[in-house]
């Protein structure tokens, strides 16, 4: 559901297709039936230390959303934002709802980068990372999520939430990182009714998108 009028929208992504904090994005704006356009920043290739883009985000990170000249950084703020602009089934009206969401949005950008986005991104670029420090963390990561997911179907409030979008790209791509997802039935499940959602978009690595019946 979208709570504004989109004829006037426009909406630009600073993106690389490589990256599962863009993905999150981009699978989110879709679920909400959000237009957008793709700026590719080759981050490999150290685009983002452009003047012009550390002048759009200091920090010189993707993703990037210029929305009718708003911007955001940080795919965690992204989701929010959107969220409460266009989608708040995403969120909760409650303050207990929302920080539920939170701790779990802190856990995206603190657990799950320090595991088993930190060990894709060694493994996939090569980049000076401490693997051992990374699949030690990595492997604490998905046995917590594992557990957690026995016993709910989704991150927190019974439902899916911006929590679910923000830690799923970089768990869902564990294998890239040399982590296993085979003895975490839950975690595979969850990824599974993820897939199953309207709107949902993969990427390599990622289930894929589920035909509509």
């Amino acid at each position: 559901m979208t709570t504004n009028n989109q004829a006037d929208r426009d909406i630009l992504i600073y993106n690389h297709p490589l990256s599962g904090s863009c993905h999150k994005v981009r699978m989110f704006l879709n679920m909400l039936g959000l237009p957008f356009r793709l700026e590719l920043m080759n981050v490999l290739e150290h685009a983002n230390q452009a003047d012009w883009f550390g002048r759009l985000n200091p920090l010189r990170q993707i993703p990037v959303v210029v929305d009718n000249g708003t911007v955001v950084q940080d795919s965690q703020a992204i989701l929010l934002y959107f969220a409460l602009k266009d989608g708040p089934e995403w969120v909760d009206p409650t303050p207990e709802g929302m920080a539920a969401i939170a701790e779990w949005l802190s856990y995206a950008a603190k657990e799950v980068s320090n595991g088993p986005q930190m060990a894709r991104l060694y493994h996939l670029a090569g980049e000076d990372i401490d693997i051992r420090r990374a699949t030690a963390e990595g492997e604490r990561v998905l046995a917590h999520l594992d557990a957690h997911l026995a016993r709910h179907d989704w991150l927190c409030l019974g439902r899916p939430t911006i929590a679910d979008i923000a830690v799923f790209p970089y768990v869902g791509l564990a294998r890239a990182g040399e982590l296993s997802l085979d003895e975490r039935p839950s975690i595979l499940n969850w990824l599974e009714r993820i897939a199953a959602l309207p709107g949902y978009i993969s990427m390599p690595g990622l289930p894929a998108s589920k035909p509509k019946r």
